[in-house]
Parts: structure tokens; C-alpha cells; sequence
């Protein structure tokens, strides 16, 4: 097992101060968004090695059968197939959805063929896999995702008591749900300025005098004064607003809509970095071929909370998809967790101080530091913290669905 030097990335939006106070280092002022640990080939991990640093990726290319196991190989090929990262939210993301393993797929062909270069700002799609991912709140979280149910937006919109709305409260109670969705969504990309902008007055009212879903109205209003004049903020009113506490997670499938406000998580991902954006961004926007990709369905957020699965001290968080496999293990003082060998798997600490002990060798992770075990090393975690263990899960299909 070695050490990982990570990557982090400055995206405007990051916080500037939650990664350098959980690592105990000191801010530089700058935005820390995202620190990125796998082998995705735009940043990967570096690892520590006698003969100089060698990148993760790298490592597994040289030697895949070894570093992934016979069965990651043969189910992902000579690739990690995961991507893990510490999620540092101060100001929203992009308003945004990420395309199905076909969509990608195909996307991907298309781009090529056109001569689109992989590192093209207006890039859709930049490989061919999709990018299902779970986001783990370590405080306070706050995002949108999903559609309301359409009678719930109807409400919503005319909370706001604008008559330049009234069309689209009407198309939402009379028409069907999903044709619905996908007109009104549709058309709230295109709004005019003036209808933004009167939008944004009216949530910002809402806001400070609401007597419902004052959380929500606070939220969107946020959105409104990050973003003035985007029609994203429109399209936002139409996702659900969902607050995780510590510990609890949502996970993002295939098509839904989703955007991230503010809070500090652990996020894992497909290795993928297909975003599809329609808002809410200075990033390139494709909002048609978004639309494309959008599935205009309205289903309950479910929160996920983690089970205890085999191991002691081990929480699964469910995902219904095999590309990773998602786990916390909290350990009180004397108390250990010995975790399974067989694929390859990142260890990162969040809290406290973990000890990660083999047949070889043993190493130490304060909060922020993480590990890389190849598949068919066996380690045991002592000490007194919490750690977040990244693998994959090879008894789950690839359906996608936001739960």
C-alpha cells in the first residue's frame, strides 16, 4: 500500500477555508474545491516509490492484473474504474446531468469523428463511460436534486405571484407530468432576462418572508445572488432542495438534474468526466443536448444512511451500481476493522488518526491523507477516527436511479 499525493482543484466555487481546516493546514485565500483521489487521468494520484513518484495511473497500466485483480480487470479493463474526492462547496455548482453508459458512448464516438480535441473547452464528451456518483455529507449539505413532482413546482412558481409565470403554473396542472417537466424546463432555459430577474426579486421576498419552506426559498435566493441573470436559477426552482446532515448521503444517477450549494462531503464517483450543463456556470453550456439527455421524471429524494455490512466498525452506503462501493468505518480507541482483499481500494481519513496495517507495512492518516491498497493486500485499520474506504462492488447491475 502506498501514500497518496493528491491534487486539489481551485474551481471558483470551493471553499477556501474547509479542506485547510479539516488537514490543519493554513488558507491560502484561494478557492480548495475538490481534492482528487484515484487515477483519472486529468489529475492523478502520485505515489512515493524508491525508484522516484510514479502516478496511480501509471502504476496500474504497468501492471494491471496485479493492482486490480482478475475480476476488476476482466468487469473494467486496465483502468481504476472509481474516482474519490473531498467536496469543498461555498458557492454553487453548475446546474447539471451526466449521460448514461450508451449516451456517453455514443457522444463520445460523435465528438471524435467531428475532430473535437478531448481537452476542447466545449467538449461534451470527454471518454465513453457514464459517471454515476454519491456525495456524503461532513457537515451541514445543502444541494438540489432531481424534479419536484409537477403540481409541487406549480405551487412553488406561483408562491412568486408573477403574472409572466401564469403559463407555465397552468401547463404544469393541466398537461401530463413528464411532457410537462420537460416544457416548462425547456422553456425556463431560454427565459428572457426581465422574467430572471423579476424571479430573483420575488424569491428574494420569499426568502425573508415565507412561512413555508423558508430553507428552500433561502436556498434558491443564494443561487439567485451567485448567479444574477442566469435562467439556471428558473430551472433550479423546478429541483428539489435537500439538506443532508453529517453522515447521510444522496446518490446522482443517470439524467437527473442536480446542482450542489454549500457544505463539505466526501464524493465518489464512475472515473468519468462527462457533464452535460444547462446553468448556474461560466463553463461551456449545452443546454440542447442536455435536454436530450434529462429524464423529466419526479421521484422522492432518498437519503441514504449507512448499514453495517460483514465487518465490524464497516457502514455501507447502498448504491445501485458496481462501478464503486462506498464505506465508513468509525473506530473508538482499541478497537479495530480488518477489511477484505479483493479489489483494489482508496482510504482517506476525515476525523481523528488511523493506522492502516498489513503483512508489510503500516502507515499513518491524519485527516485529509489517503491511501492507495492494490487488490489482494488485506489491512487492518487501528486507532481512533473515521475513514472512508472507496472500492468496487461487484454484486450490484448498472441500473441508474436517484433514491
Amino acid at each position: 500500500m502506498d501514500r497518496l499525493l493528491n491534487t486539489i482543484r481551485p474551481y471558483p466555487w470551493g471553499s477556501a477555508t474547509a479542506l485547510p481546516n479539516l488537514m490543519g493546514t493554513v488558507s491560502d485565500g484561494t478557492p480548495q474545491a475538490e481534492l482528487w483521489m484515484g487515477a483519472h487521468p486529468a489529475a492523478p494520484s502520485r505515489l512515493l516509490r524508491a525508484s522516484g513518484p510514479e502516478t496511480l495511473d501509471a502504476l496500474i497500466a504497468s501492471r494491471p492484473a496485479a493492482e486490480l485483480g482478475e475480476a476488476t480487470l476482466r468487469r473494467f479493463g486496465p483502468r481504476l474504474p472509481f474516482l474519490l474526492k473531498l467536496l469543498a462547496v461555498q458557492a454553487p455548482l453548475s446546474l447539471q446531468v451526466h449521460p448514461d453508459l450508451a449516451q456517453a458512448a455514443v457522444g463520445h464516438r460523435i465528438e471524435n469523428a467531428q475532430g473535437v480535441p478531448l481537452d476542447a473547452p466545449h467538449r461534451n464528451y470527454r471518454d465513453g463511460n457514464h459517471k454515476p456518483e454519491m456525495v456524503v455529507a461532513l457537515s451541514s449539505f445543502e444541494g438540489l436534486c432531481g424534479f419536484r413532482p409537477s403540481a409541487h413546482c406549480a405551487d412553488l412558481l406561483e408562491a412568486l405571484r408573477l403574472p409572466g409565470l401564469a403559463p407555465y403554473v397552468t401547463a404544469l396542472r393541466k398537461e401530463p407530468e413528464e411532457p410537462a417537466l420537460r416544457a416548462v424546463f425547456s422553456a425556463f432555459l431560454a427565459a428572457p432576462e426581465s422574467l430572471v430577474d423579476a424571479v430573483a426579486g420575488s424569491v428574494a421576498h420569499q426568502a425573508e418572508h415565507a412561512e413555508r419552506d423558508r430553507s428552500a426559498w433561502k436556498a434558491y435566493d443564494g443561487i439567485a445572488r451567485a448567479c444574477p441573470g442566469d435562467p439556471g436559477l428558473l430551472a433550479a426552482l423546478m429541483l428539489q432542495h435537500v439538506r443532508l446532515a453529517p453522515g447521510e448521503g444522496i446518490f446522482l444517477g443517470a439524467g437527473v438534474p442536480h446542482a450542489y450549494l454549500s457544505g463539505l462531503g466526501v464524493e465518489i464517483m464512475a472515473s468519468s468526466d462527462n457533464v452535460l450543463r444547462c446553468g448556474l456556470t461560466s463553463k461551456h453550456v449545452d443546454a440542447e443536448e442536455l435536454l436530450r439527455v434529462v429524464r423529466f421524471t419526479a421521484s422522492p429524494v432518498r437519503v441514504l444512511r449507512p448499514a453495517a455490512r460483514g465487518v465490524e466498525a464497516e457502514e455501507v452506503y447502498p448504491a445501485p451500481v458496481d462501478d464503486f462501493r462506498l464505506s465508513r468505518t468509525r473506530l473508538s480507541a482499541g478497537s479495530r476493522a480488518l477489511l477484505d482483499a479483493t479489489a483494489p481500494q482508496i482510504l482517506v481519513c476525515t476525523r481523528g488518526s488511523i493506522r492502516l496495517i498489513s503483512s508489510c507495512s503500516s502507515l499513518a492518516l491524519e485527516p485529509g491523507e489517503s491511501a492507495y491498497v492494490p487488490a489482494g493486500e488485506q489491512v487492518t485499520l487501528r486507532g481512533e477516527g473515521e475513514a472512508f474506504r472507496a472500492t468496487v462492488d461487484a454484486g450490484h447491475g448498472s441500473e441508474e436511479k436517484c433514491e
